[in-house]
């Protein structure tokens, strides 16, 4: 490897311009490639097998119409007066309007459904009296037909009376007496019969307005669920208009959300504002800002002041620009053919800056001071590039390998995001082996001012044999700083045993963004948890009639409205099979709070209503809860591998055991504090508004997956080149103890600027206003600040002095078996002596 890349530098450096062709092409092929592949990208995510996905699948079949995207555009007064009759109307006349937009499948007006509610409850009351006047009527005809009856009964007697008064009368008078009475019976058995009839009649008017009271009981029992559920706020003042759209959130296009909103927001109503809902108006934040721009310009400065000409600083500031484009166009080229979500590009952007200037960083450093020694230009160059640029291979390798790992989870975005990385990073390090030795052999000795070569000589001279000056450390001095980090380390990762997991909702966007104003607006308006409803469905048993699916879905809404945290349960379908239900449920908390995470969770485990009906529970906060247990679920087995694969590099590469097991330890060391740290800003909250956080929640649920990866491969960097100075010292001939000191020494300077940096770099992403941006930045500045200080400037090197030897052990068995990759280059050295 070391002889390949000294052949590869001393050629970039001779044929330089050949070179810097070469990669001009590769970028014009990858413009071209970007200008026709690229076909936008998603700002939703998803993990399949979820249980929120199978219920989806579920509704797509069955009630296909609740199974396309949904959000929401909200319409509130200036000054919190109720709407007006004209605003009304021009409201009801863009939600005519926008049903005809592209992939949209109903818009409802918030003023209609309102009045709808209103109608059924007064169909309620009115039914209600209805029945209390038909009961009033038919007690009343029981009344009459009682005191008909009495006056049968009455005319009965007398009738008896007469019949045995004839008894004692002549034959002839009894007959013709007894022929009347039986005339006058007839028409009694006549009456008891009409009487009867129409007594019948009542009590199955009474029977049929008892079935009708008990089945307006459950309607209105049904409807008294979803009190909590309104369109339009109590004072008047807010509307929200609901838009569905015909196609799954994951596949509907960004034109077709642009167009909701250029429809709604291009025409303002006077004395009215408008917000749309994040689920149509997040879109693609900006790849590069200010924060970036001032990232970049303070790793030009100490560019500047570790290598002392501007010239020098400016290729790996060049560099590094050219292979973000390369790997970023190239990745962004494919979201035609593969599905990218909106953070895509940013992985590698990030990536590709920070350890563009930094794999750079080290070979150009390199050269520079062979350069000051009076080495050869063209001779330095290679083996600069035989030498750092095997060390930046090999770092490379550890990033792109924990990168790559991510396809492992099985969740498709996160394999994405990992792959994306991965090619920039790839691009980085090909570009510090050959693009910056070809503008290394251009500039000649112009990197280096004449002044500072002047200072420099004399310095060298001084310094020929530096490692006689340096002393290892005593061992108390050892013993302190392994307690003193460990401890502070530990201390900072104290809040990550509270952190929870989730997704930004319209809380955490930008304060003047439309997003923002339509969460804070309805939460005003109609409380937290109408930002984040559920969608509850309940399967049905087969063959019930109307009346058997209206006493199942009462069933369902008493078992639902029953459960803690649920503010309002209203059935919203039922499939044309009447197999499948579906019902809303408003929590009484946001979608990021734990309270509805909790309610998820208990909604799920509840056994089947009435024996028979499972419930399965959907919605956008629903989701984002599977996406984040999903993820949660997968950061061991994910840990685990990269850690593993990385350490059998680091074996390989130190020839020890212990090195690369004191390098992991200090990684997970740092890693969990980073997690505190993070969990402490954005969950707790602390130092918030200084870095423009106006609302805390929880930490995003990929964060802790990328943050392994991403920085277990950086901080392995530090490691390498902290390492390889002590293990070449070590192999020269000093003692191990003051070969740590040596290596320290001669590794500092250029790790120090690689880490500030690279701090410097992600921390101009903090200033990106979206929140998912800003945890990315925020979490990898302060994970490379505490791994690169903390770990492997002070808890590394005193922990090496305290093992001595013992550090560089390694079985003979697994010595003989391990390819001597020489990432110090001695070998090259001695092949290739750079000084005259």
């Amino acid at each position: 490897m070391a002889e390949l890349l000294h052949r590869l530098g001393t050629f970039a450096a001779r044929r330089a311009w050949i070179v810097i062709a070469a990669w001009a092409v590769i970028l014009g092929v990858v413009v071209g490639g970007f200008l026709v592949g690229f076909k936008g990208l998603s700002s939703s995510f998803d993990i399949p097998g979820t249980a929120s996905g199978e219920v989806v699948a579920q509704l797509e079949e069955e009630l296909p119409d609740f199974s396309g995207a949904s959000g929401t555009v909200v319409f509130s007064t200036d000054d919190g007066s109720p709407l007006s009759d004209d605003q009304r109307s021009e409201i009801s006349t863009l939600v005519t309007s926008a049903r005809d937009l592209p992939d949209v499948a109903d818009v409802i007006d918030p003023f209609e459904a309102s009045q709808q509610l209103a109608d059924r409850s007064r169909q309620v009351e009115d039914g209600r009296a209805q029945l209390d006047a038909a009961r009033a009527q038919a007690e009343s005809g029981r009344e009459q037909i009682a005191a008909a009856r009495q006056d049968l009964e009455a005319g009965q007697a007398q009738l008896d009376a007469a019949r045995a008064q004839l008894q004692e009368a002549p034959e002839a008078q009894r007959s013709a007496g007894l022929a009347a009475l039986d005339q006058q019976q007839a028409q009694l058995d006549a009456g008891a019969a009409e009487l009867d009839s129409r007594e019948q009649q009542v009590r199955d008017g009474l029977v049929q307005l008892d079935a009708s009271e008990a089945e307006l009981e459950r309607g209105a029992e049904l409807l008294s669920y979803a009190d909590g559920i309104r369109v339009v706020s109590e004072d008047g003042s807010t509307a929200v208009v609901n838009v569905s759209f015909t196609e799954p959130r994951l596949e509907l296009a960004q034109t077709s959300k642009d167009a909701v909103i250029e429809h709604f927001e291009g025409a303002p109503i006077e004395g009215v504002q408008v917000g749309i809902s994040t689920d149509i108006s997040q879109g693609i934040p900006e790849i590069l800002g200010v924060g970036e721009v001032i990232g970049v310009a303070i790793a030009a400065i100490v560019l500047v002041v570790v290598l002392g000409s501007a010239l020098a600083a400016s290729f790996p500031i060049v560099t590094a620009l050219v292979g973000v484009a390369i790997g970023a166009m190239a990745t962004l080229s494919f979201s035609g053919v593969i599905q990218m979500a909106s953070v895509t590009p940013f992985l590698g952007v990030m990536l590709g800056l920070a350890v563009g200037i930094d794999y750079a960083l080290f070979i150009v450093y390199r050269h520079r001071r062979q350069l000051l020694q009076g080495a050869d230009v063209v001779e330095s160059i290679g083996l600069a590039n035989g030498t750092a640029g095997t060390a930046v291979v090999f770092a490379g390798t550890t990033v792109i390998v924990a990168l790559l790992a991510l396809n492992i989870t099985g969740i498709p975005f996160l394999g994405l995001m990992g792959t994306a990385g991965a090619i920039s990073v790839a691009v980085a390090v090909l570009i510090a082996v050959s693009l910056i030795p070809a503008f290394l052999g251009l500039a000649g000795r112009r990197v280096l001012s004449g002044r500072a070569r002047v200072r420099a000589a004399d310095a060298a001279v001084a310094a020929e044999s530096p490692r006689s000056r340096v002393r290892p450390m005593s061992g108390i001095r050892a013993v302190v700083t392994v307690v003193v980090s460990i401890v502070a380390l530990l201390v900072i990762a104290i809040p990550a045993l509270s952190m929870r997991l989730g997704l930004p909702d319209g809380g955490s966007e930008a304060e003047d963004s439309t997003g923002y104003r339509a969460y804070t607006v309805t939460e005003e308006a109609f409380g937290q948890g109408v930002n984040g409803p559920l969608l509850v469905t309940a399967a049905l048993p087969d063959g019930l009639d109307d009346d058997g699916v209206q006493d199942a879905q009462l069933a369902v809404a008493r078992v639902l409205a029953a459960q803690d945290d649920v503010v309002a349960v209203a059935p919203v379908a039922v499939s044309d099979d009447a197999r499948l239900a579906a019902f809303q449920v408003i929590p009484s908390e946001g979608p990021s709070s734990a309270s509805t995470e909790r309610l998820v969770q208990d909604l799920r485990a509840l056994p089947a209503v009435d024996g028979d009906i499972a419930l399965g529970v959907a919605g956008q906060a629903a989701i984002n809860i599977d996406i984040s247990e999903g993820l949660a679920d997968i950061l061991p087995l994910y840990l685990t591998v990269v850690v593993g694969l990385s350490f059998l590099i680091m074996v390989m590469v130190f020839r020890s055991l212990l090195v690369p097991l004191v390098a992991t330890g200090g990684f997970v060391l740092s890693l969990f504090a980073t997690y505190g740290a993070v969990t402490a800003i954005f969950q707790w909250g602390w130092f918030a508004p200084l870095l423009g956080i106006h609302q805390t929640g929880p930490i995003l649920s990929f964060l802790p997956v990328i943050l392994v990866g991403i920085l277990f491969g950086l901080a392995m960097d530090y490691q390498l080149f902290l390492a390889t100075g002590m293990r070449e010292a070590y192999v020269h001939g000093s003692p191990a103890r003051l070969a740590v000191a040596q290596g320290f020494r001669a590794g500092r300077t250029v790790v120090i600027a690689a880490a500030i940096i690279m701090v410097a770099v992600f921390g101009g992403f903090v200033t990106s206003e979206a929140v998912i941006i800003k945890s990315f930045g925020l979490g990898l500045a302060v994970g490379i600040l505490l791994d690169a200080f903390i770990v492997r400037m002070l808890l590394m090197p005193a922990v090496m002095h305290l093992l001595g030897r013992s550090a560089w052990w390694l079985p003979r068995w697994l010595d003989r078996v391990l390819p001597n990759v020489d990432v110090e280059g001695a070998a090259l050295e001695r092949r290739h002596p750079a000084h005259h």
